[in-house]
């Protein structure tokens, strides 16, 4: 009885885990700046970032998670100028980029 108690608990928490959050299209993607010193000095990696996107598609807001400041600055400048398809409610949207010096 309490085994059975016990995952009637945790099956609510098992189900929101495995449920997978459809992302929203992107319709205009900006492409960040990568400054030729950036490149030549070959500072690169993966930045990765939160855009908060409005009901209409407009990105509000971007957070970042991950990566070089001095890439995730650029990211960022290049993400709040995206435009998603429009949806029923805000979203927040997972964006990674990639600054690859070769």
């Amino acid at each position: 009885m309490l085994a059975l108690g016990l995952m009637s608990g945790l099956a609510p928490a098992l189900l929101a885990q495995k449920s997978s959050k459809l992302d929203r299209k992107v319709l205009v993607s900006v492409k960040p700046e990568y400054s030729e010193f950036l490149r030549h000095a070959q500072i690169g990696g993966l930045v990765r970032l939160k855009a908060t996107v409005s009901s209409g598609g407009k990105v509000t807001s971007v957070d970042i998670v991950g990566g070089n400041p001095i890439l995730a600055e650029s990211a960022v400048r290049a993400v709040l100028n995206w435009k998603y398809v429009p949806a029923s409610a805000q979203t927040v949207e997972d964006v990674s980029i990639n600054f690859n010096p070769r």
